[in-house]
């Protein structure tokens, strides 16, 4: 996922989208484990995304804060 696209989902969107990245992570490890995953940069992609998230969520979590605040 791009970071713009991203960045016009809300909060709320965003962790839904988190959270079913990190499904998909966990069953992409498990296939791992078992020897069966074909694509290995599909877990590295997700990381990614996941941590795109992340930060995003923060940025957006600070400026209501700061907007708060002052």
């Amino acid at each position: 996922m791009k970071a713009r696209e991203l960045r016009e989902m809300s909060i709320e969107e965003l962790l839904t989208k988190e959270q079913e990245l990190k499904d998909q992570l966990f069953k992409l490890k498990f296939q791992h484990t078992l020897g069966q995953l074909e694509n290995k940069m599909k877990m590295r992609n997700i990381k990614k995304d996941i941590a795109r998230i992340k930060t995003i969520v923060k940025e957006l979590e600070l400026e209501k804060q700061r907007k708060s605040e002052g």
